[in-house]
């Protein structure tokens, strides 16, 4: 297993763990599962509207996935921990716009997946192009 470091940026400190190439391909799959998986929710629902929040989720996780493998591909490492920032601020030093789209997924997480408000239809559409252009990315980096 392998074992979390920290690097020191300025004052912030951020948590890496290093990636292998199955890291890599891991992430990647599953960027690719969960990205597949909100497609298919929201085109079997009825209304799309019930199931904004499900379709949320899966684009945030999808995000995530494509995000850490985008890192293993350019640093051989990816963020580890509870601190969303040092997901971001590490896929900044790889593409700045990315980071942005990775931001805009992250700061829906806690209002799809635990808030009792639903996700609007517009903040879903901003997921979706969110997640969309994350895994687009990872896919072109393999």
């Amino acid at each position: 297993m392998a074992t979390s470091r920290s690097r020191e940026g300025g004052d912030q400190v951020t948590r890496t763990k290093p990636c292998t190439a199955a890291t890599r391909t891991g992430r990647l799959r599953k960027a690719n599962q969960f990205f597949a998986a909100a497609e298919d929710v929201e085109v079997l629902a009825v209304e799309s509207e019930d199931v904004t929040d499900a379709c949320a989720t899966l684009h945030v996780h999808a995000g995530i996935a494509a995000a850490d493998a985008i890192c293993c591909a350019a640093l051989g490492e990816h963020a580890q921990g509870e601190n969303h920032q040092d997901a971001i601020a590490l896929l900044a030093k790889v593409d700045r716009k990315l980071s942005r789209h990775l931001s805009t997924l992250l700061s829906l997480k806690t209002q799809a997946g635990y808030a009792h408000t639903p996700i609007t239809t517009a903040e879903l559409k901003r997921a979706s192009r969110a997640a969309g252009a994350l895994v687009a990315a990872a896919r072109e980096r393999r």
